[in-house]
Formats: C-alpha cells, structure tokens, sequence
C-alpha cells in the first residue's frame, strides 16, 4: 500500500509553508490517520469511508448532504412490492466510471455493476472474492447476508433486489458506505492481470472525486471528476488528505493556511480557532458514542460480577471534565439520545469502588489481578483522547485493585486485532450511519456481529431475539418496544461501559463555503468549494 511518487510543485510548496501558491481550486484536508484501504467494503471505520466512500465512490440511493433522509443516487427511483420483499431499482443512464492511468472503462454504469458489487459480498464462491478474499464486516454484521435472498438484472438499467425477510431500514442501508458500487469491468481487468486486491489500493468508481496516488502515513489526492453526474457536487479541482496524526499539528496547518479543513480538534482547539479570525467553527450535537467493550471471552470478563465492578469503579463525571472539557455529556445508554427507541429511563449504577471490590471478591478475582486495556491512538468524534480516557480509567481500577495494563496500536491495527478479539477491554467509539436503532443494537451487540464490530464478543439469545424481531416489522411504536427491552438487557449484562456523547466541531478556513457537517461523523466533501 505504501507507494511513492515524484514530489509535485504544489506539494514542496506545502512543504514550505507557502500556501499562497496553491490553486484556488485545491483543498486540503488535514486528516487523522492513514486509511487501511480504499474498499469500502472491508471496513466500519469513518477514516477509511472519508478516503473512498466519500471521495470515490457512490450508493443506489444516499443521505442528502448534512442530513439523515434519503435520496436517490445511482439509482433515480426504486418500487417496493406490497410485502415488502422485493425491491426494484432504476438505474441512473450516462453514469461513468473514473477513468485514470491504471483503468479506462469502456461503457457507462448499468446493472453490472450493481450485480457484481452485491453478489461479491453475498457470495463466498464469488469469482473475485475467491480471487481477493476479504471480509465485509459491516454487511454481515446488520445481517445483510441473510436478508438479501438474491440479486436479478432486469435489464441493463433494472435490478430487483429478492429479500428473505422484511428490512425496515433496507433503503437507509444501502446508502451506506459499504454498498458503494464497483465497477465490474474493472473487477474483471483486475482477475485477469492477477492483481484482485488492487481493488483495495487503487479504487475506480463513479464519485465525485478521482482517485490518483496515495502515500501512506503522508497524503492522498484526488482530483475532481469532471465527468460526474451531478455536476454541481464538483466544485474543487484538487482533494488532497494530508495526514497528520498530532492533532496539534492539524491546528497548526489550519492556522498558517497548509489545509483548509482539519478533523478531529482536541477540546481545547476549538477555543483557539474560534479566537482566529480567519477561521471558522462549525458545531452540532453528535451523533455518537464513546465506550468501553470488555471481551466477555476472556476470564475473569466472563463474569458479570466482574465487568459490573470495573463498570462502576470508572469515575465518569471525572473523564467528562478532563477528556471532553465540556464537549461531552454523561452517557448511560448504549444508544446516543438523539437516535428513536432511545430509553431515558436506564441509569448507571452508582459509582462505588467499595461494593465493586466486594464484587472481585465474591467473583474469586485476587488484587493485583491484571488486565490490558487497549486505547486507540487516533481522535474520534466519540473520544478525543482515548490514551487519557485509559489513564484514568487505570487508575480507578488500581484502587480497587485492578492492574490495567495500557496497550495501542496504529490505528488499523488496532482495529483488526481487536476484531480477532485479541484484547480484554478496549476502549472505542460510534457514530451513528444511518438513523436506524439497528446501526447500534444489531451492528455492535449482536451474535452475528461477533466476529465484526461486536467488540465485547458477546452473545446474549434473548436480546438477539428482540433486536431481529425489530428489524423484521416497519411498526416504528412496535420497532421502539422491542428495542427498548433489548437496551435493558444490554444493560443489566454489562458487556459495554457507555462513558460519554460528544458534541461534534469542524474548524476549518473562513474560505471554505458550503460544507456540510454529516450527522454519520464522516467528512464529505461534495458541493464543498473555496472562496476566490
């Protein structure tokens, strides 16, 4: 993945610090970390979606900018049969695929496309995914994989979608990243030159932006398509993601004008960018979650007396103060407030280091018993600094004597050894992707998403059953009971600590016009454009 190229003229004038020389038409984003790839597919994670799903790629339908209601995408219009188990998309005419020095497509988008990109995730005897095997841990963990029966081309501009089962949010999840459309011309290059997992390093979709080189750990660019369909999303002729994982140093070049857009701002940024006056601080209620998953696989997690005592000997109000510094509030809920089925009425159990050193005690856990704590090493919409997060978190569990051990990886590390459930306790986040209680409850608790984003590794029949029964009735009063029931169960088996919901900041250069802040924590940068 690592590749290097010729230093252009616009990148030595980065370098310099000299961004008066840049285009008016070149943004720069000083991103937080380098992407694991740029399959959308493979990946749950807001830096890998920001890098391709939201540059490259493009869904059936999609959210409208800054909000959560659909609209149509790729696909102009859908009808949905009376029992709502078939599903008929339109396709958008005169789409074209990215043309660029590694693939030039020779006709437009058509059901191909929509076919190969589905049947690749549904099919484990796939041509291409025998080819290039990979996992797609967001499509079988919402459960994907069982609803969709089978995928037809009606015709050329036709595809009907077969379902196993009623989906309520069928239409919102596939304006989700992962089922970005892949070119299947492409697809078939790749087989044949023998070189499948290109898919992954040198993307090709039909986006508003152009893929062209990527140097990991130092910038990616892009370069605007001007063959896209919606001509008016395409008002920057260069993309660049310069990546820097300090966030100090994103501020920094935010300042001095080496990027017009930075993520991800510590809470004691946004104060001094709102005191620049040639910056500007957008702002909205997250969407979001940050906790902690404890792996109930691994001993002594496997009690419920012992995630029950370092669930209530964590200080929260104190990682609140210290972490969020007033951009974050108490979260009790494994759902964030602002998401429907949300129950207000599931409350912490007090804060109590000695009834949870009674707990270790009648659970046989002896003092000095050791734990590894993982922290990422990235900031997150849900955590912008999860190494101080665990800092205090080991402390708290010191004094009832639980040794923390602190453990971080790179950021794509960290993400694929804890899907291996290498760790014990993790510390992590979410934000929210498509509206739908099931984003949560299906997505990071369920038994089938064990091997995928569940992160505690826990499997509980009960609550599995009220979370699939609600994803199978469009009742939402009927969706909202049996979601409710699950966020008790949830909450009485302490898989999960909820620790805080953030408030979401944007800083970003006063030139900078019509940027969109996602309710998903993503970074979009269609229909965004610079001032002259």
């Amino acid at each position: 993945m690592d590749t290097t190229f010729k230093p252009l003229l616009l990148a030595a004038a980065m370098a310099l610090c000299v961004p008066s020389v840049q285009a008016a038409s070149t943004l720069v984003y000083c991103s937080e970390a380098s992407p694991a790839g740029f399959d959308p597919s493979q990946y749950t994670s807001g830096t890998e979606f920001d890098a391709s799903a939201e540059t490259v790629f493009n869904r059936l339908t999609q959210f409208k900018r800054g909000g959560t209601d659909v609209e149509p995408g790729l696909a102009t219009k859908w009808d949905v049969s009376e029992d709502g188990l078939s599903y008929t998309f339109h396709l958008r005419p005169g789409v074209k695929f990215h043309t660029t020095d590694y693939f030039k497509p020779t006709r437009d988008f058509n059901a191909d496309d929509v076919l190969f990109t589905f049947n690749r995730l549904l099919n484990p005897d796939d041509p291409f995914r025998k080819a290039y095997p990979s996992e797609s841990p967001y499509f079988t963990d919402m459960g994907m994989n069982a609803t969709i029966k089978q995928v037809e081309k009606v015709d050329d501009q036709t595809v009907r979608f077969q379902l196993n089962n009623i989906d309520a949010a069928f239409i919102q999840n596939l304006a989700m990243s992962f089922a970005s459309i892949q070119s299947a011309e492409y697809a078939a290059q790749l087989i044949k030159q023998g070189k499948a997992g290109d898919i992954n390093l040198k993307p090709i979709g039909t986006g508003p932006f152009v893929f062209k080189r990527y140097q990991k750990d130092a910038q990616i660019r892009y370069v605007g398509n001007t063959e896209y369909w919606k001509p008016e999303d395409v008002k920057l002729d260069n993309l660049i993601f310069s990546i820097n994982t300090d966030a100090a140093t994103r501020l920094q070049k935010l300042k001095t004008g080496e990027c017009q857009i930075s993520g991800y701002p510590r809470p004691q940024d946004i104060e001094e960018a709102q005191k620049d006056p040639n910056l500007k601080v957008l702002s909205q209620a997250g969407f979001n979650l940050g906790f902690l998953a404890y792996n109930v696989t691994h001993p002594p997690l496997d009690q419920l007396k012992v995630r029950q005592a370092l669930d209530m000997a964590i200080d929260k109000p104190a990682i609140i103060k210290a972490v969020y510094q007033g951009a974050g509030q108490l979260a009790q809920n494994a759902l964030p407030p602002a998401q429907w089925s949300f129950d207000p009425n599931i409350k912490d159990a007090p804060h109590d280091p000695a009834k949870a050193k009674q707990l270790l005690k009648e659970a046989g856990v002896a003092p000095g018993t050791q734990i590894n704590l993982w922290a990422m090493t990235v900031q997150r919409a849900s955590n912008p600094n999860a190494r101080m997060s665990a800092q205090m978190i080991q402390s708290d569990w010191a004094k009832i004597g639980i040794k923390a051990n602190i453990v971080s990886y790179e950021w794509g590390e960290y993400i694929k050894r804890a899907k291996a459930g290498e760790h014990d306790v993790m510390i992590y986040g979410w934000t929210g992707d498509n509206g739908d209680p099931d984003n949560w409850l299906g997505v990071l608790y369920s038994c089938g998403a064990v091997k995928g984003s569940n992160y505690a590794k826990w499997c509980n029949p009960s609550y599995d059953k009220l979370v699939t029964q609600a994803k199978l009735t469009s009742n939402r009063d009927e969706r909202i009971k049996l979601y409710q029931q699950a966020q008790n169960i949830l909450k009485n088996d302490v898989p999960i600590t909820p620790i805080a919901n953030s408030k979401v900041f944007q800083p970003m250069r006063k030139e900078v016009q019509d940027f969109k802040l996602s309710p998903f924590g993503l970074t979009p940068f269609y229909g965004v454009s610079l001032a002259k």
